[in-house]
Formats: C-alpha cells, structure tokens, sequence
C-alpha cells in the first residue's frame, strides 16, 4: 500500500506535472484525519500519514512514497447555507455560531456548517435563511491557523512564547507597567 506524508498545500506546480495525478476525494471530516486510510478516485487505497493538527484542503496536492502527486478534492456533502437580506443579520449570525467554536465556512454573502437542528432553529430565531444543501465544506482555520492547540501539543511552548512575547510588547506599548 503506497503511503502518503507529504501535503505541499495549494503549491503551483506545472500543470503537465499534475495531468496524470490521483484524486482524492473526501469530505470535511475525513480531511482533518491525518491518520488513515483512504481510497483514491481510482480504487487503490493509500495510507495517510500526514502531519497532526493540519487539515487537507481541496486543491492540496500531496506526495504519496514514490514521489507521486495526488490531488484533493473536497467532497459534497450535506451542509447548512446560512444566507440573510443584509450583512448586519449575518455578521449577528456570525457571531453567536463563533461563540459556539464549531467549523464555519465564511463566504462573502453566506455562512456554511455542518447540520445541527438546534443551531438552525437558533439561526431562524436570529432572522436569516437557513437552506440544507450538498456542497463542499471548507471551514475556516481558525484566528491562529493550525486548529486547536493543548498544553501537551509540540508546538506549545514556541506558541506560548510567542503569544507572552506579543502580550508583553501590547502590554508595555500601551503604557502599562506591572510586575512579573
């Protein structure tokens, strides 16, 4: 079984290069598993070895063992098309799902998210039109990127570092001097 542990992201790479690669073809969830396995457009199933916390996105194009290109492509699937005659409705919208930390994709004019009854009668109380529909989902990162971090992650410590260095450097522009 061929396996997969490099994902290049949306990387230009020639076209002629690309011409002969593999797809593969998931939806939100199975792209946030960097462990697995999976099967391509094709048929051939590959392991999914790829760097934890990090989402596949469509368009990505991964590298399998043997040096082989694969494409991603986001799958259809059942999602919640949140729209609304004006932007302060879905800004407002906007809001009160972020307060709930679930995976919203931001569209200039529509908000999508995974189905859940109690959050659509939330939305239609809040005004705005709420439709289901089969598209692909691509939520957004999140304020720092790479997902949700915990105290036990790798990166912790550089993250923590950085985000006391910014801390401090606010905290002092602002005129604020306190003990440490």
């Amino acid at each position: 079984m061929r396996q997969i542990s490099k994902n290049l992201g949306k990387t230009k790479i020639a076209k002629a290069l690309l011409k002969d690669s593999s797809i593969l073809e998931l939806p939100f969830l199975m792209r946030s598993k960097s462990r697995q396995v999976a099967t391509l457009e094709h048929g051939e199933e590959v392991l999914l070895v790829l760097h934890r916390g990090g989402v596949m996105r469509g368009g990505d194009i991964l590298v399998d063992d043997q040096g082989q290109f694969i494409m991603v492509k986001a799958a259809p699937e059942k999602v919640m098309r949140v729209t609304a005659k004006g932007s302060l409705e879905l800004m407002r919208a906007s809001y009160h799902l972020g307060n709930r930390h679930i995976p919203i994709e931001i569209g200039g004019d529509y908000l999508q998210l995974e189905f859940d009854p109690v959050l659509s009668d939330m939305l239609k109380q809040l005004g705005v039109d709420v439709e289901l529909v089969e598209r692909p989902f691509e939520p957004e990162n999140g304020a720092y990127g790479g997902g949700h971090k915990h105290g036990h992650d790798a990166t912790f410590a550089e993250d923590y570092a950085l985000a006391q260095s910014a801390f401090h450097a606010h905290d002092h522009h602002q005129g604020h001097h306190h003990e440490h």
